[in-house]
């Protein structure tokens, strides 16, 4: 019989050492006996994804460990979770990555995921609100923002008649840019940023009309969520407002990736939990296994996981399985 891939990857596994569990991290504290029996067969290593001293974001990450120069094919994240989510994406449009995240006083950030508890439900209404009620009138252009997973969500502004440049700096300060790559940043004044084009912008026209919309897009929307009835209950109820959009990792065309099939002579289907991961898939050419994200534990979810998997490996070569949990 013909050896199949399986490909897993467990995002976020590593952490810090924890004193309750005696200055281990949770994985060394946990019983493992899955892991620890595939280790005993295997083969342990470690690899800089992109660089020694970058600390990537899960987008760049898994274009590299599936065997694609970033250098070469990153566009920026914004347009890989748009296209993943059915957003319409062409040459020209400024898309990011954005969050749902609190600020107080003097754009002072309370928290980037306004409290991790945001509901799909709340992120819909108060998705509908921003484009219903924010026009952008410094330039004529149109925008789409469509909430994705919990506190994420995508925004793509587009000028008809103009190209809008990706190279623009975030307004979320916990990332960076290293030209291209969007990095974690390891301390960061807790501000929202105000949007510039980059030094070095290719098309800086672009980039001056993408940074100025992005401001425009910024205050506008902070505005008609201070407002949003969503908001109100939610600081009735002692939760934390979602007040803000806070966007990062632009990028103004999608990646043009040689597929995995053709370059592999192989079949790969894919199981993957959030937007970054399946636009990359999509994008790559795997074809996706559909498991609807529930409520479920996340031991009921990934039982669910190894029940498809083990079902589906006999219609693919290899399954890339993304794991955010």
């Amino acid at each position: 019989m013909a050896k199949k891939i399986l490909y897993v990857v467990l995002d976020g596994l590593g952490d810090r050492p924890i004193p309750d569990f005696g200055d281990k991290t949770p994985v060394e504290a946990a019983e493992t006996p899955g892991l620890d029996s595939l280790a005993a067969r295997g083969i342990c290593g470690m690899v800089y994804p992109v660089g020694k001293g970058i600390a990537p974001e899960s987008d760049i990450a898994v274009i590299s460990i599936l065997g694609y120069d970033p250098y070469k094919y990153y566009t920026g994240r914004g347009p890989l979770e748009a296209y993943a989510v059915g957003v319409d994406v062409r040459d020209g449009d400024l898309i990011y990555r954005s969050n749902f995240s609190t600020v107080g006083e003097n754009w002072q950030i309370v928290d980037r995921r306004a409290g991790r508890n945001l509901t799909t439900e709340e992120a819909t209404e108060l998705s509908r609100e921003i484009n219903e009620k924010v026009k952008l009138t410094s330039t004529p252009a149109t925008f789409v923002f469509k909430n994705t997973v919990e506190h994420r969500a995508v925004l793509v502004i587009r000028c008809e008649g103009k190209q809008l440049s990706g190279q623009v700096s975030n307004t979320d300060p916990a990332y960076g840019r290293e030209g291209v790559l969007g990095v974690a940043l390891e301390t960061y004044e807790k501000k929202v940023q105000k949007c510039v084009p980059l030094e070095d912008a290719r098309h800086p026209e672009g980039a001056r009309l993408a940074a100025e919309l992005t401001n425009e897009f910024t205050e506008k929307s902070h505005a008609v969520l201070k407002e949003s009835p969503v908001n109100r209950k939610r600081i009735a109820e002692g939760n934390l407002p979602a007040n803000v959009i806070l966007n990062r990792d632009a990028g103004d065309r999608l990646p043009k990736f040689p597929s995995m099939n053709e370059r592999h002579g192989m079949n790969f289907g894919c199981i993957v939990e959030m937007p970054v991961e399946r636009g990359i898939a999509l994008l790559t050419g795997m074809h996706p296994i559909e498991i609807p994200l529930s409520q479920e534990s996340l031991e009921q979810r990934y039982g669910t996981i190894v029940t498809e998997v083990l079902k589906k490996l006999t219609d693919f070569d290899g399954i890339y399985v993304h794991i955010k949990g």
